[in-house]
């Protein structure tokens, strides 16, 4: 198995994880108050902080020859690269999980889908990695797609909502490249995880100083879960965008979309259309058809 089918079978993973992540955000405020989207943000890092470090850290104490990597790696680049890395990923948290209180999940996640299409501009832009036409015809495909399948409104009261979803997904592709940087520069997954993970969760801290809002015991738990599942997709994006370049393998991305649409299903009673399935179909068409043109 090449690096491309292992980085696309990685994606996979992660799309599904991020899916779990997606529905339990959405549906912890099922089971008490309104949560704001920085105290959601800190538990679902909190979850992956402690899976990152209890990955890194017996390897640290062990005195491993890769922990953490060859210290020769930690270079200038390397740790401004994960400071720019963790910048961009919790920007892109926040918007993205106030966008899933405030607009169907299926919304939501397909807004910040856009994130492997910056991914590849950004990639292209500082990272020197060509994308041809055809990649980017793929890669357009698979939004348009994506975009079928949730046909989200911009009626006034979800105008900020849908562009905080849109934004969210700039700052996920900006941080995706980052992390493909992170790989040529040698800087192991559980690092990268350990350091984001980290960070998002001290970057949380002073909104629930200010506005804390108290938690049920159901609203933990789905917390956790969704912990679970940003951990899982955390690990997968990371270990995917590392292996191969993001315009090889980005289309796999939008099967969260497909992930999303079922938990919508099953959780929520979202029933696809006609528009949706079509939507669905062309995801996996040109997902595939990028592939074979990488």
């Amino acid at each position: 198995m090449n690096d491309v089918v292992k980085g696309a079978a990685c994606l996979v993973v992660s799309a599904f994880g991020f899916a779990v992540m997606a529905a339990c955000v959405r549906g912890a405020d099922a089971f008490g108050a309104y949560l704001p989207s920085p105290e959601k943000s800190f538990f679902r890092n909190a979850v992956a902080m402690a899976v990152a470090a209890g990955m890194f850290l017996p390897a640290l104490r062990g005195g491993r020859a890769d922990a953490p990597a060859a210290r020769s790696v930690w270079t200038a680049a390397a740790w401004t690269t994960l400071v720019l890395r963790a910048s961009f990923g919790t920007l892109g948290i926040f918007l993205n999980f106030y966008a899933l209180s405030h607009v169907p999940i299926a919304n939501a996640m397909a807004l910040n889908k856009t994130a492997p299409f910056f991914t590849v501009l950004f990639s292209a832009l500082f990272l020197g990695e060509r994308a041809t036409w055809r990649q980017g015809a793929c890669v357009l495909g698979a939004f348009a797609g994506a975009m079928c399948v949730v046909k989200p409104g911009f009626a006034a009261t979800a105008a900020l909502p849908a562009c905080a979803g849109f934004a969210s997904g700039l700052f996920a592709g900006a941080a995706y490249a980052c992390v493909r940087k992170l790989g040529v520069l040698k800087i192991p997954p559980r690092a990268i995880v350990l350091f984001f993970s980290t960070f998002s969760c001290l970057a949380s801290v002073p909104f629930l100083v200010f506005d804390w809002h108290p938690i049920a015991p159901m609203q933990l738990l789905v917390l956790v879960g969704a912990g679970a599942g940003a951990a899982v997709g955390q690990f997968g994006v990371t270990a995917a965008y590392r292996l191969a370049e993001p315009r090889r393998i980005v289309a796999w991305d939008y099967t969260n979309i497909l992930f999303t649409a079922l938990f919508g299903l099953l959780f929520f009673g979202q029933t696809p259309d006609a528009a949706s399935v079509v939507g669905m179909a062309l995801i996996v068409f040109f997902a595939l058809r990028l592939r074979r043109v990488a």
